[in-house]
């Protein structure tokens, strides 16, 4: 569901534009940064487009005691991968549960938001939120349409030294990138898509193991041959 928010905060002036409200299906998983090409080949043969480029400054900002007595935690994404950064706000929200959502593999959550304007900081610190982390996010992305959209995104994080320095940014963890597959969904279609992005994990298999979100898989023990065999096939 889609509403149009035009938010008036003194001299803020309008902050949000289309705020979206989504369920949203994810699994995560981590590989190697030495196998991160050979997953590339791997998605671009069962993609066919190029790829996109990710660098997003991401701020995670908690609200302040006056906001009520449930804390409230939103994400800032800044997209730096194109001449004019574009922002987003997102808050994710709780996981379904129930008898069913125990037995699938894929985590099942409701998603909320918007394309803010460039002043979005400044609006939410006004209302209280304080800065709790920021990280820089790295990489690329497939989106792939097998029925339901699926959206591939292999990134690695890196910190900041000082403030919204992301050019001086350095990786957290060198020599590991998180994988992390998302694909929409509604209280009608979500178990289609569970589904959906089921089958689509089986052909990472070989290279990484992905589970929900929080659940520590590790290193795939055949992921060094089936990147051996990928990297030898393509240079073919």
């Amino acid at each position: 569901m889609n509403v149009c928010i035009l938010t008036e905060h003194n001299h803020l002036g309008r902050c949000f534009d289309v705020v979206s409200w989504q369920m949203e299906c994810v699994v995560q998983g981590i590989i190697e940064t030495q196998h991160v090409d050979a997953l590339e080949v791997l998605l671009h043969g069962l993609c066919g487009i190029p790829k996109e480029r990710i660098r997003i400054h991401e701020l995670c900002l908690k609200s302040g005691p006056n906001l009520g007595v449930v804390p409230s935690e939103i994400h800032l994404l800044c997209d730096l991968a194109h001449p004019t950064p574009s922002w987003t706000v997102r808050h994710v929200g709780g996981a379904m549960r129930g008898a069913g959502a125990e037995q699938i593999s894929v985590l099942v959550r409701t998603v909320v938001e918007s394309k803010v304007s460039s002043n979005v900081l400044r609006f939410f610190y006004a209302l209280s939120y304080k800065l709790d982390h920021e990280i820089l996010k790295v990489g690329f992305s497939f989106t792939f349409n097998r029925g339901v959209l699926i959206n591939v995104s292999v990134t690695s994080a890196h910190k900041m030294a000082k403030l919204h320095a992301t050019d001086e940014a350095v990786p957290i963890t060198p020599n590991i990138h998180m994988v992390e597959i998302t694909a929409p969904a509604t209280a009608e279609n979500y178990n289609d898509v569970v589904a959906a992005v089921s089958s689509f994990c089986e052909y990472l298999a070989p290279l990484l193991h992905l589970s929900k979100p929080g659940v520590s898989t590790g290193i795939v023990p055949t992921a060094a041959a089936a990147a051996a065999s990928l990297m030898s096939n393509s240079a073919k």
